[in-house]
């Protein structure tokens, strides 16, 4: 599998409400049904894998936000929801169930939420959760990962950089790409400056200098440990989406943290990078690049409004659970009616 972290070095352009919610209420926030806002004429099949630990609570938020932001952009979902990782040990003796694996084959996407834990850490190889994730990113022949990185300008403080270095990092981390086909696509486009770098020099510059990087192409293996340096940059590997694809079929979209089950179940978890991976859904995986970027706009609204989880936390800001943060979400998707662009 490959990985790119890409590095975009831009200003972030914040979305406010015309009108923001009180801090202080206590009312339940209230959606309007929206089917009627355009008319539904498209339709997906999404397949939802809420494997292990907090990702049942975060697959519940990212699908609830896609419901809205699609219904708003005439789009329709048909979600059905199938058991992989620990949870489908438990269920049926293996990681990955011939009927996940063929109804994830058969759907328009697939968003993914984290598997494994603890319970499942001495099993044998073929039977560990991870074992099944592997066997799925083969079943739906995807090949490259891409793992964008963005340094928000609400979470700059939230940083492990200082400010004036961490501030306007975007980056995306890419893999499952070699240097012969690289310097032959880039001499393509003489315009992108291409430069070649050791691992361990890649991971010594992301953590100096990020701001020099727009992508970063790599393998598995490598990806997977850059665009891990690149979450604590972000502030928190809570907020880091990611997608996975391939030259056709359904694509795999899923947040790159882990299933976290020390805080299963107590509502701690950050739904966002869930959600944000819903957006890369739409983006990569349907083309749906209007309804995807209500969605990025309701996040960063959702943190211009001070709402944070406590992964991201800091004094002075609201702290929320995983659930009133995606009704957050929602108010700020349910907002931009009129101005999502």
């Amino acid at each position: 599998m490959a990985s790119v972290v890409p590095l975009h070095v831009k200003p972030i352009r914040l979305a406010f409400l015309s009108k923001l919610p009180s801090k202080h209420s206590h009312k339940p926030p209230r959606i309007r049904c929206t089917a009627s806002a355009a008319i539904l004429s498209k339709r997906y099949s999404i397949t939802l894998l809420p494997g292990d630990g907090i990702s049942p609570e975060v697959i519940s938020v990212a699908k609830n936000v896609l419901n809205l932001a699609g219904s708003l952009e005439g789009i329709e979902f048909s979600f059905q929801e199938m058991p992989m990782g620990g949870s489908a040990l438990d269920l049926v003796g293996v990681p990955l169930p011939e009927e996940t694996l063929s109804a994830a084959k058969q759907s328009d996407a697939v968003l993914l939420g984290a598997i494994g834990g603890y319970k499942w850490d001495n099993n044998e190889k073929h039977l560990k959760p991870e074992t099944g994730l592997l066997q799925l990113r083969e079943g739906l022949k995807v090949f490259a990962n891409l793992r964008p990185a963005t340094v928000l300008t609400q979470l700059v403080d939230a940083s492990t950089l200082k400010k004036e270095v961490a501030e306007g990092i975007d980056v995306m981390v890419a893999s499952m790409f070699w240097r012969k086909r690289v310097m032959a696509i880039a001499a393509e486009y003489p315009d992108v400056e291409l430069s070649h770098l050791y691992v361990d020099n890649a991971a010594m510059q992301l953590v100096c200098s990020p701001k020099q990087f727009d992508t970063i192409v790599t393998n598995n293996i490598f990806g997977d440990i850059l665009s891990d340096e690149a979450s604590m940059i972000t502030g928190s590997i809570g907020m880091l989406p990611s997608a996975s694809l391939g030259a056709s079929g359904p694509g795999l979209f899923e947040p790159i943290h882990g299933s976290a089950p020390d805080i299963a179940g107590q509502d701690k978890a950050n739904p966002l990078a869930t959600v944000l991976s819903a957006a890369m859904l739409l983006k990569y995986g349907l083309g749906e690049e209007k309804a995807a970027k209500r969605i990025e706009n309701a996040v960063l609204d959702t943190l211009n409004n001070g709402f944070r989880t406590g992964d991201i936390y800091s004094a002075g800001i609201k702290l929320v659970g995983c659930k009133e943060m995606g009704e957050e979400v929602l108010k700020s998707v349910d907002s931009h009616v009129l101005t999502a662009v």
